[in-house]
């Protein structure tokens, strides 16, 4: 697994939590902001770790 494919992994979590929604569009609370900076980046890690275990 290359660099390129994990940066590209973490992008799709980070699409897939809602990083590039419009925040007019958003309906989610304050909280769920001040969360998803914690979340998106441990989501990214877990999804790494299970790729490169596939692989291994």
């Amino acid at each position: 697994m290359t660099v390129a494919d994990i940066n590209r992994l973490e992008q799709a979590a980070r699409i897939s939590m809602g990083e590039f929604q419009d925040p007019e569009t958003s309906t989610a609370s304050p909280v769920a902001h001040g969360i998803l900076p914690i979340v998106a980046p441990a989501l990214a890690a877990a999804i790494v770790l299970i790729v490169l275990s596939q692989l291994a």
